[in-house]
């Protein structure tokens, strides 16, 4: 069974950083690509950041410049480094990944954790 931990958040002042680790564990085979969607209170879910097997890299236009996601792939882990945080970052934030394993290819999430950008 793939599992997806994360790690990292908390609460920071405006222009703080903080940064999110999301790990994966189980059968795996190969992790096709890993990110972070956020959802805030009364809102919908969005994508933050994703990085693929290739290391191609994507962000929401309200991130770029601020929010740069990595990974290593001998640790099958994700991180989220954020930089010049914003009240309007304050969300729960889950890890994702598209996961080839034992049981076949899915998409899988951690458990949210959440982040808040208050003074």
């Amino acid at each position: 069974q793939v599992q997806l931990v994360e790690s990292g958040g908390g609460l920071v002042q405006p222009g703080g950083s903080l940064r999110l680790s999301c790990a994966a564990s189980g059968s795996i085979f190969s992790i096709n690509a890993m990110g972070w969607y956020r959802q805030a209170p009364g809102k919908q879910r969005e994508l933050v950041a994703g990085i693929t097997s290739g290391g191609s890299t994507n962000y929401a236009d309200s991130v770029k410049g601020r929010l740069t996601i990595s990974r290593d792939y001998t640790k099958n882990t994700a991180y989220l480094q954020m930089n010049s945080l914003k009240p309007e970052d304050t969300s729960v934030y889950y890890c994702y990944a598209i996961v080839r394993s034992a049981e076949g290819t899915g998409n899988y999430w951690g458990q949210g954790t959440q982040v808040t950008v208050s003074s």
